[in-house]
């Protein structure tokens, strides 16, 4: 596999990681703050509100360079098959009623479709 196309299949599974922490933060419940001052120069409090913007922000630009692609059938290979992982390359292929040669040409431009609107990588 080629380094640039490995390089954003890896980007791809970060998107997934990122989506999957930023639920898992959503879920946990807000601090509470019992009035006794700490003589900590750390609030925990303000670092995870930090880290959950940051978290937003990143998924944020994920979505928005998704969702300039325009062509279904690479939504389809980036979303469904590489982010979601719900179908094989077999079934894939069949969903798209291609070869799997056709289907790996597909993927990597799809992959670079992404990456042309992703601003944070370099290809």
């Amino acid at each position: 596999m080629r380094q640039d196309v490995k390089k954003i299949c890896n980007l791809l599974k970060q998107y997934a990681k990122l989506k999957r922490a930023l639920t898992a933060y959503n879920q946990v419940s807000s601090p509470s703050f019992d009035g006794v001052s700490s003589h900590s120069s750390r609030n925990g409090a303000e670092s995870r509100l930090i880290n959950h913007v940051d978290l937003a922000y990143q998924l944020k630009e994920f979505e928005d360079a998704l969702n300039i692609i325009d062509d279904p059938r690479y939504q389809f290979i980036l979303h469904d098959y590489i982010i979601e992982k719900r179908f094989s390359r077999s079934e894939a292929c069949g969903q798209l009623s291609v070869s799997v040669s056709k289907f790996n040409y597909m993927k990597n431009e799809a992959l670079h479709a992404f990456a042309k609107f992703y601003s944070d990588l370099t290809v």
